[in-house]
């Protein structure tokens, strides 16, 4: 089980027609491209697909379909998380979980709760699981940090707790977790823009943003990580810099979701409060995605 998240995992958006419906056909496609493009495993529901803009019958069809579509091709992950525990509980004890392969639950935002209170949340939605928990830290959307000391305690003392998911882009913090997790324990980075430097302490992969559009490219540059290639993934990672950050400039998945456009994958198409990114910076990103169409990373 653990092997089979290694890698490259896609935070899938959810693509919608221009009137905000779910376009499931273009949500096939996406799945698809992935698959075809070497994606080790996907995450449904996550922040990327706009889970929290999706109502109960939304989430339920997007997570029926992807089931269907991936037919155990990949490991399939869907976002369960919330700063209500008890809900979570609930949440999971409703939800169908065949063909679900882990859930990845964020930490919770905005109550920013002690070290203890993440602990016990974790624990108790990893008590009522029928899969395992991946754990989510990115203080920068949630308002608070999972420590070092509090991921590690997790890791040891809650058997289906089986990665953490880390987004703080501190990477000393990452080094502590990295070095004392134990055996058959992931490490898995959240951020795009310091995979390089996140595979190079040790990690185990990444769920990506920019591998929406960029599967084989992205998918390359960990694959290499893991075969501690670091020049051959030194120049992918260089060549994807300036594009990785810019889908994050003007807020995501609003970035990406434009590159997909550009693509011919799905309408540029966001739900509110969410936004298209300016006018500007889709320019560069038109640019930036045609100069590597033109000089290719991958041939």
């Amino acid at each position: 089980m653990i092997s089979k998240f290694k890698g490259t995992g896609t935070a899938i958006v959810t693509p919608f027609h221009k009137e905000g419906s779910i376009d499931f056909k273009s949500f096939e496609g996406l799945i698809e491209y992935q698959i075809g493009n070497g994606i080790n495993y996907i995450v449904f529901m996550g922040t990327t697909g706009e889970s929290v803009t999706l109502n109960r019958d939304e989430r339920s069809a997007v997570i029926n379909m992807a089931v269907e579509i991936v037919d155990g091709r990949v490991p399939v992950v869907v976002g369960i998380g919330g700063n209500n525990t008890q809900e979570i509980v609930n949440n999971i004890k409703e939800t169908d979980f065949n063909g679900i392969d882990a859930i990845l639950s964020v930490s919770p935002y905005y109550n920013k709760p002690q070290q203890k209170g993440i602990f016990r949340h974790y624990k108790t939605i990893a008590g009522v699981s029928p899969v395992p928990v991946i754990i989510y830290n990115v203080p920068s959307r949630t308002g608070s940090n999972i420590t070092a000391e509090t991921t590690l305690q997790l890791a040891r003392e809650v058997p289906n707790i089986m990665a953490v998911k880390e987004a703080s882009r501190d990477l000393c913090q990452c080094a502590r977790i990295i070095k004392g997790k134990p055996e058959g324990f992931l490490v898995i980075s959240g951020d795009d823009v310091t995979a390089l430097p996140f595979m190079a302490l040790g990690g185990d992969g990444i769920i990506s943003v920019i591998s929406n559009a960029l599967p084989a490219e992205f998918s390359a540059l960990v694959k290499h990580c893991l075969h501690n290639e670091f020049d051959k993934a030194r120049q992918i990672s260089f060549r994807l810099m300036d594009i990785i950050e810019g889908i994050y400039a003007d807020g995501s998945p609003s970035g990406v979701k434009a590159l997909l456009e550009m693509k011919g994958l799905c309408n540029n198409v966001v739900r509110l409060p969410l936004v298209k990114i300016n006018k500007a910076l889709q320019n560069q990103l038109a640019q930036m995605l045609q100069e590597l169409e033109n000089s290719p990373i991958l041939k």
